[in-house]
């Protein structure tokens, strides 16, 4: 492996501890007070109005995992979870573009080296 992509990897490594570092810690000191939205619907007396979403009875709803009844823990474990969905998602649609860029025909990519 070359040093460029050691680094490379460092880099990525390190940036993925990092956010999930701050998802899984920094989210226990999440405010636990109404959004913006939710405060204004409050003062301005149409809270009641508010239906639940599509969404409102899956595993991740309201920032928690449902199951866990220690709001922190359940907050934290959402926020790891998020994180590795997206990873999931990025990594799996990374790696489907680049496959499909480097067998696409004509391409600069798919030329061997001193063919080009």
């Amino acid at each position: 492996m070359s040093a460029a992509r050691r680094r490379s990897t460092g880099f990525v490594l390190a940036g993925l501890l990092v956010a999930l570092l701050v998802a899984g810690v920094g989210s226990w000191y999440a405010s636990s007070s109404p959004d913006g939205l939710e405060s204004a619907a409050e003062q301005h007396g149409f809270a009641d109005t508010a239906r639940d979403s599509a969404a409102a009875d899956s595993p991740l709803a309201d920032y928690g995992v449902a199951g866990v009844s220690d709001g922190r823990l359940s907050g934290g474990l959402a926020g790891v979870t998020g994180v590795l969905v997206v990873l999931a998602l990025a990594g799996g649609l990374t790696l489907l573009l680049r496959r499909r860029t480097a067998t696409a025909p004509g391409t600069p990519d798919s030329v061997p080296a001193g063919q080009g």
